[in-house]
């Protein structure tokens, strides 16, 4: 009788341990699919921000051509006078 008990008992923990580690299992496989989003949302994140910096480079120049623009039209308008 007691032999049959404790096969009782080692078949609950087994049950209990199998559903434990199939929990874990399922919540690990959950932690790597977010990972791989995660992984591929900062590769598009940081294409983005690449193709922005590469566009970005005409706007000083734009600012300093202006600004010579600007300086000559001022001193062309004084000397004009």
């Amino acid at each position: 009788m007691p032999d049959r008990e404790v096969a009782l008992e080692l078949a609950e923990l087994r049950r209990a341990l199998e559903v434990g580690l199939a929990r874990i299992d399922g919540q690990l496989a959950l932690l790597v699919q977010r990972s791989d989003q995660i992984d591929k949302a900062i590769e598009e994140l940081d294409a983005r921000v690449s193709a922005l910096e590469r566009t970005r480079w005409p706007l000083p120049t734009i600012s300093a051509l202006t600004g010579l623009a600007a300086l000559g039209v001022a001193v062309w308008t004084g000397f004009g006078r």
